[in-house]
């Protein structure tokens, strides 16, 4: 099937502000593996940092790149040694593959492998293209309930799910959120699922905090310029009459790491999932004082199924956080719109397939 496919359009990051679409090469179908036709791919805060800086930390674009990692596909084609999928299924696709042997895939920690390879982190390609050849136990097979478009979503919503865990997230927590952008959304989405009985979130823009209203927060804190670290407090903990029990960062900017350890209950713990600078200067004795956990967040492992679970049991609802659609010739667009906000965008959606589709009816 795969020999028979000429047009295999994708997005390809060249360097900094760069994109161009272009055919490429579809990779042979191992015996482990599925040949997908790309459905929905959605935008990532990384994938805009690739894009406008040309590097995250010490993974740097080198060489052209496709773009994409949160994304959703119909089967074409299965290997030899696949019996879970079959052609027309429709799945999610995590996009990590570890390499299954070392001490941290055996542990189930595979996120921490590595030799890990991840979608659209130099130097490995992504899946924002016509078809993609991506190893089968790792997509996901999607029931009927579930939509193309919230399968690609289940990518950041296992990042939420693997937040929550790490933060201990249970019936009767409290919870504070720090950042309101698709992660913070999700996080909270999950918190509330998971049985959080009150959650306040924060971000500059309260257009989001709308949103967030919308999807199930508690109570939202629209933060101003000039508003200090000892007033935010102040007010969360006003608003939840305690403080905190966990805190997850979702921005990561030394301001709102700060903010987490003060504001954060005595034995809390303190989850940092954004990403920002490289080094943050943080009072680190003042949280030690209070045996505050601080715990990093890196991606997700063993989460997939359950960020399935709960969008398909109604637990969960995803479709609220995808403002934008492009088609792939307006890649470009999609991009500015992701990058600027445009429209009070929050996700915006690639839909990659042509009208040559060989699965018209299965959107």
């Amino acid at each position: 099937m795969a020999a028979e496919i000429k047009h295999n359009l994708s997005a390809v990051l060249y360097d900094i502000d760069n994109i161009q679409l272009e055919h490429r090469d579809i990779p042979e179908v191992g015996d482990y593996d599925a040949l997908l036709e790309m459905c929905c791919v959605g935008i990532c805060g990384s994938d805009l940092h690739y894009w406008k800086r040309g590097r995250i930390a010490d993974f740097i674009v080198k060489e052209p790149m496709v773009m994409g990692h949160e994304s959703s596909g119909i089967v074409v084609k299965v290997g030899s040694k696949i019996r879970h999928l079959k052609a027309g299924d429709r799945v999610a696709i995590e996009p990590g593959v570890p390499c299954r042997r070392c001490l941290y895939c055996k542990k189930g920690q595979y996120n921490l492998c590595p030799d890990i390879v991840f979608c659209a982190t130099p130097p490995h390609h992504g899946n924002m293209g016509r078809y993609y050849v991506h190893p089968a136990d790792f997509c996901y097979k999607l029931p009927d309930n579930v939509s193309l478009e919230e399968g690609a979503l289940l990518e950041p919503l296992s990042v939420g799910v693997h937040a929550c865990r790490r933060g201990n997230v249970q019936v009767g927590s409290t919870v504070l959120i720090l950042g309101c952008g698709p992660i913070g959304l999700v996080t909270l989405l999950t918190a509330k699922a998971m049985g959080a009985s009150k959650v306040v979130i924060t971000d500059i823009i309260e257009s989001r905090l709308e949103v967030a209203k919308e999807l199930g927060a508690d109570y939202t804190v629209v933060v101003k310029p000039d508003d200090s670290e000892e007033h935010l407090s102040e007010v969360i903990t006003e608003l939840l009459e305690d403080m905190p029990s966990i805190t997850i960062d979702c921005s990561g900017f030394e301001t709102t790491i700060k903010l987490g350890l003060k504001v954060t209950k005595p034995g809390g713990t303190l989850v940092v999932v954004g990403m920002g600078a490289a080094e943050v200067k943080i009072p680190l004795i003042s949280g030690l004082c209070k045996e505050v956990d601080i715990k990093g967040c890196f991606r997700y492992a063993n989460d997939y199924e359950s960020a399935l679970a709960m969008v398909a049991t109604g637990k969960v609802n995803v479709k609220r956080l995808i403002t934008h659609n492009y088609k792939m010739e307006e890649v470009v667009k999609a991009f500015n719109t992701a990058h600027t906000g445009a429209g009070n965008a929050i996700k915006v959606m690639i839909h990659c397939r042509s009208e040559a589709s060989l699965y018209k009816n299965e959107i």
